[in-house]
């Protein structure tokens, strides 16, 4: 079982059996299974279609590819240990490529932002993902008017390297690029 705790957190990592709940059987009957109090998050359309597709298209198939580093191919629920509730999501693109790169990407419930639990969960994850000596930078991506998300990456020591328009999902935003070298 993949678990990191931080201060105020618990990021635990979904097996391939556990994002099929999710898949099959909805949110609740996964924070059920998982043992949480049932959460209806509150997000953006965007991060609900982004989480979906996410989890249909990669994280459970890369999860049975890669049963020994599914962690690095899954979501990671970020759960608020004093209320034991699931208040996002997190996670990489996979394991370090060729490069020494992955991506990392996440998002709160809207009750639960700006306190600070975004960047405690990534720093918690940074940390984690620096266990694998393969891995020297770590990439990120947000939409511009986000400006709450590249505080975050801040915090944590990403640096912006430039932007550019992509179509997401339905629609065209205009995205800034970040990167966090990794020192071992």
């Amino acid at each position: 079982m993949a678990i990191i705790r931080t201060s105020r957190l618990k990021l635990q990592a979904l097996k391939h059996n556990e994002l099929l709940i999710w898949h099959r059987h909805g949110r609740e009957a996964l924070e059920k299974h998982l043992e949480l109090v049932p959460t209806s998050w509150q997000i953006e359309p965007f991060f609900e279609a982004e989480t979906l597709e996410a989890l249909e298209h990669f994280w459970i198939p890369m999860a049975q590819i890669f049963p020994w580093d599914f962690a690095w191919y899954s979501n990671w629920e970020i759960i608020l240990e004093e209320e034991n509730r699931s208040i996002g999501g997190i996670g990489f693109s996979g394991l370090p490529d060729d490069n020494g790169n992955t991506m990392v990407g996440y998002f709160i419930d809207m009750p639960y932002r700006n306190k600070g639990y975004a960047s405690e969960a990534l720093k918690g994850l940074i940390d984690w993902a620096k266990q694998d000596t393969s891995l020297l930078q770590i990439l990120a991506d947000t939409p511009v008017d986000n400006t709450s998300s590249g505080k975050v990456l801040e915090k944590n020591g990403f640096q912006q390297f430039g932007e550019i328009e992509e179509v997401e999902h339905i629609e065209t935003i205009l995205v800034r690029h970040w990167k966090l070298n990794i020192n071992h």
